[in-house]
């Protein structure tokens, strides 16, 4: 049947033009993992590649990524269906939060910072309709995570290279090649270059940790419904394959932000299992106090010092309370936390281009109505699905519900929502639990 014959009867569209669109996303985000990780206010330092050399291991342009989305958006045309049984609020509130952020950009400070924030935000919005309205649809959902996964495992390989020599080779290089040729070297890429942390292909070290964090869980989910594809020792044998070489990376990363969060998703995980209560609390505990165990071992030199990088970034945060208290109501432009903070950081402090805090982010640049939005919908739609019954009849939809949490309370302490590599599919992946929650009666189980 033709696309449109599909769309006009209300049936299903054609199970390959599913494939096509999931593919292409999937394609896109993979992309976006391993060649877009430069957050949106530094993208004026990302060159076009020159020569093949360039392309495989370089940072791509954001253009290029926008033009990737655009032909995904047209390839979900093909699988779009509108109806859907939301609430209105959780659909509107991402479409209110970007038009406040226009209103903000046209107030905004510094132009050259709101503009490519404001274009980066557009993509986030449309990654979340485009998830609600057209990958919920799709029935058979592997072309999408094969392209994600494929993805995680290559920048997962990229970092087991770097703390197996790479990091020293890429710290040295860019010593000698880059950073003479640089007339502004930013704080973050300075201090990238001279830690011990690897960061894969993520901007810095705790970006590839909350990667991990949001994907790690999805990807085992999936791998462990391919019961038709692998038996159960196959699947036993590809989950602790991908866990172990991840979980490697997240300690490498030395992020303690994201190894407590992971400690937590566990836990919450922990309480959906089909076991009596008794054994579920007894699992929590013994999981609770080997974490932190391990948690204070590996950073009681870190607490011991006086924890610089916490203290740095309650400077961010009240520096970020008080440009909301003097600009209200649009902020000073979205991305352009750095300009008041130039002004309001203590003489000792580091500075900073972002407020480490998401939510913080959106009162300092677009005022108090951008912070209500935000947090709203962000808040809101993970209320909204998690109390949907579908997260206890499908692992996957569970995972990546928790996956999605993981990536909003990092937000607390870090800046994911700037950064195309996570707040791309992690608008995404919003939209899906968004579409799926509303259509548990209607809709055949995505498979992964």
């Amino acid at each position: 049947m033709p696309a449109g014959a599909a769309l006009a009867t209300g049936n299903p569209p054609d199970e390959f033009l599913q494939r096509i669109f999931a593919g292409l996303l999937g394609l896109v985000l993979g992309l976006a993992l391993l060649k877009f990780s430069t957050p949106v206010i530094m993208e004026k330092y990302v060159e076009p590649p020159e020569g093949l050399f360039q392309w495989i291991f370089y940072q791509w342009p954001g253009a290029i990524a926008h033009w990737m989305l655009v032909v995904v958006a047209i390839s979900g045309l093909a699988v779009l269906r509108w109806k859907t049984g939301a609430p209105w609020a959780i659909l509107a509130l991402p479409m209110a939060w970007l038009i406040w952020q226009a209103a903000a950009a046209t107030q905004t400070v510094n132009a050259k910072l709101s503009h490519p924030t404001l274009i980066h935000f557009v993509c986030c919005v449309g990654c979340f309709y485009l998830g609600v309205f057209c990958l919920s649809r799709v029935s058979k959902l592997w072309p999408f995570w094969n392209g994600i996964g494929a993805a995680f495992v290559l920048m997962l390989a990229s970092g087991w290279e770097q703390h197996f020599g790479g990091l020293k080779d890429t710290q040295a290089y860019f010593f000698q090649y880059v950073y003479p040729t640089m007339d502004e070297v930013p704080p973050e890429l300075l201090q990238k270059m001279l830690s011990q942390r690897i960061f894969a292909t993520q901007f810095y070290p705790n970006a590839l940790a909350g990667v991990i964090l949001m994907l790690l869980p999805i990807l085992l989910a999936v791998l462990w419904s391919t019961v038709r594809t692998f038996t159960i020792g196959a699947r036993r044998f590809l989950v602790v394959a991908l866990t172990v070489p991840a979980l490697a990376c997240l300690y490498w990363s030395g992020s303690k932000g994201g190894w407590l969060l992971m400690l937590l998703i566990g836990l919450i995980s922990v309480l959906f299992l089909p076991m009596k209560r008794q054994f579920k609390l007894a699992l929590v505990g013994f999981v609770l106090v080997l974490g932190l165990a391990g948690f204070g071992l590996k950073y009681a030199g870190f607490f011991k010092k006086g924890a610089t990088s916490v203290a740095a970034r309650f400077d961010y945060w009240h520096a970020a309370m008080l440009t909301a208290k003097s600009n209200p109501l649009f902020g000073t432009g979205p991305g352009t936390f750095a300009v008041p903070y130039q002004k309001l950081k203590k003489q000792e402090s580091e500075m900073a281009r972002l407020t480490h805090n998401d939510y913080l982010e959106q009162a300092s640049d677009s005022g108090v109505p951008g912070f209500l939005a935000y947090s709203g919908f962000i808040v809101g739609t993970l209320v909204y699905t998690g109390r949907k019954t579908g997260l206890r009849q499908g692992a996957v939809q569970l995972a990546v519900w928790l996956g999605v949490l993981g990536w909003a309370l990092q937000g607390l302490m870090e800046f994911g929502l700037y950064i195309p590599a996570s707040a791309w599919i992690a608008f995404t992946l919003l939209g899906w639990l968004v579409g799926r929650s509303s259509n548990q009666i209607d809709s055949r189980p995505a498979s992964g």
